[in-house]
């Protein structure tokens, strides 16, 4: 047993954001974990404000995230997917039936670690996690 406890805080739109944040202020979570949507893409800098302000460490589905402010990322790399993709359209394009090809699961992977963010939030990220960083944000 981890000893974490999860709270489910769901946000299906804008107006959703304050009640989901006063929630999190009265519970005082020890790190916000966001899902990949349209909504948290589009309100990515009020997310990323919202931790800061509350030293909160984030962990999001997406690198753009942790530029932007965020402490981490573990997701696909998207250019890969997208280079596959085009692969998947390239035998279409020759003939084959989309519902003949294989579904796939992405391949690769990128943790992205935002030092800055760590500092401020003062946080020391274990060596054995930098190591197996792809990429580390100053």
């Amino acid at each position: 047993m981890l000893g974490v406890t999860l709270q489910s805080l769901e946000v299906k739109d804008p107006r959703d954001f304050p009640g989901a944040f006063s929630a999190m202020t009265r519970k005082r979570p020890d790190a916000l974990l966001t899902f990949i949507s349209p909504l948290t893409t589009a309100y990515r800098p009020i997310i990323v404000e919202f931790a800061t302000k509350n030293r909160l460490p984030t962990m999001f589905a997406g690198r753009e995230a942790v530029k932007a402010g965020g402490l981490m990322s573990y997701a696909p790399n998207v250019p890969d997917m997208f280079r596959r993709a085009a692969g998947y359209v390239d035998r279409i394009l020759k003939g084959a039936k989309a519902g003949d090809l294989p579904f796939e699961q992405p391949k690769t992977f990128e943790l992205v670690i935002n030092l800055k963010t760590a500092r401020a939030l003062g946080l020391t990220i274990p060596q054995t996690i930098l190591l197996q960083a792809d990429q580390m944000i100053e």
